[in-house]
């Protein structure tokens, strides 16, 4: 069992990148980890084409509820992307955002299988005037940093280069 961790910013690349790495599996589960938003045409946009670069050979699962998928699902997974899991408890309080995250990291941590996992890179720009943006993106921060403490294999995105992060990086 391996954790790949693949995070950069918006249009970096690391979906891209996530699906190329994936194709060694020749059965695969592609969690697009958000709701489908039918009325948003730009989303819309997104979704055909994270879609046209899927083999058809992948099974896909649109689901927002990470933990629920976990406990149906087994093979190797590409998870598109951790910020719907941020999204999802973003209205918790703290106490139950840390429960929500261990979760999550055991249930990485016991997975039997391969996981790839595409995350947004957002904490480099301007702090949020808005309590919600910034509660997303601390909670992003944290749960990016603790999927890399776990990880076997750290990759980040920036404009369509991949930067394997375990060669070049000292703990913290």
């Amino acid at each position: 069992m391996a954790i790949t961790l693949i995070t950069g910013a918006i249009k970096s690349g690391k979906s891209e990148f996530a699906e190329r790495k994936a194709l060694i599996h020749e059965k695969l589960t592609y969690i697009a980890l958000s709701q489908s938003h039918p009325e948003d045409e730009h989303w819309q946009k997104k979704i055909k084409l994270h879609k046209s670069r899927r083999p058809s050979r992948w099974e896909v699962l649109e689901n927002d509820d990470l933990l629920y998928i976990f406990k149906n699902v087994s093979g190797p997974l590409l998870i598109d992307s951790i910020g719907g899991f941020v999204v999802k408890n973003i209205n918790k309080d703290d106490n139950k955002w840390k429960k929500n995250l261990l979760q999550l990291m055991k249930c990485l941590s016991e997975y039997k299988s391969d996981i790839i996992i595409v995350g947004e890179q957002v904490g480099w720009g301007l702090v949020s005037e808005y309590k919600i943006g910034n509660i997303y993106i601390e909670r992003i921060g944290e749960v990016l940093r603790d999927i890399t403490n776990i990880s076997n294999d750290n990759w980040l995105t920036i404009n369509g280069k991949a930067i394997k992060l375990d060669n070049i990086f000292c703990d913290i």
